[in-house]
């Protein structure tokens, strides 16, 4: 009988310790949700910041400005002009990276010339943003497999050359029912994701 104890005590010790949550800067994010790395490394790196509240706001809708302003960073902040800056843009928060982004052709604004900084983004567009910028960098271009994905025929056809680069890299994945849910609009966990697997893409 002792034997049996001694064994179950052994067996008990092997089992793995419950998950610990990370500790995070954010008093909205608990620690233990799917995207608190990248949340807190593109913090520390200064790539993107908090809100208003000093809350992080995860699951907020991301605009076409802020896109713009994490590319922005990411480069390190560059200071650019261009002799036609986006008219709605010109005076704004973002208009340094709107600038920026103009000259480098990351962006090139809607048809009437203004940018829509508030616009809402949509995971499609998103890749289009971080495929001008690989494009602007130089970097190897992927061509992903977008029929594994079951929902491959939604992705409009102006941006399937970004999402099947944003999908190769590893970038922009899939969810648990395998859509990528390109219309979807994109939030700020998502993108601190995507800016991270950026930082270590796995070309598939």
């Amino acid at each position: 009988m002792k034997r049996k104890w001694i064994a179950l005590l052994c067996a008990l010790c092997l089992l793995p310790l419950p998950a610990q949550a990370a500790e995070s800067s954010y008093p909205d994010i608990a620690g233990d949700e799917w995207f608190v790395e990248a949340v807190e490394a593109m913090t520390e790196e200064g790539i993107m910041t908090g809100l208003e509240g000093g809350i992080f706001g995860p699951y907020e809708p991301v605009t076409r400005a802020t896109v713009l302003t994490v590319i922005w960073r990411l480069e390190g902040s560059p200071v650019m002009s261009v002799e036609e800056p986006f008219p709605d843009a010109a005076e704004d928060w973002y208009a340094a990276p709107a600038a920026w982004a103009k000259g480098t052709g990351i962006a090139t604004g809607y048809a009437d010339g203004t940018f829509g900084g508030r616009d809402l983004v949509t995971r499609e567009q998103l890749a289009c943003f971080l495929y001008r910028y690989a494009q602007y960098k130089g970097e190897p271009l992927a061509t992903g497999a977008l029929g594994l994905f079951k929902d491959a025929d939604t992705v409009s056809k102006w941006a399937e050359e970004a999402v099947r680069h944003a999908a190769g890299m590893g970038v922009l994945q899939g969810n648990d029912q395998g859509m990528l849910d390109p219309q979807g609009i994109a939030n700020r966990a998502a993108l601190a994701i995507m800016l991270q697997r950026m930082r270590t893409p796995a070309v598939g």
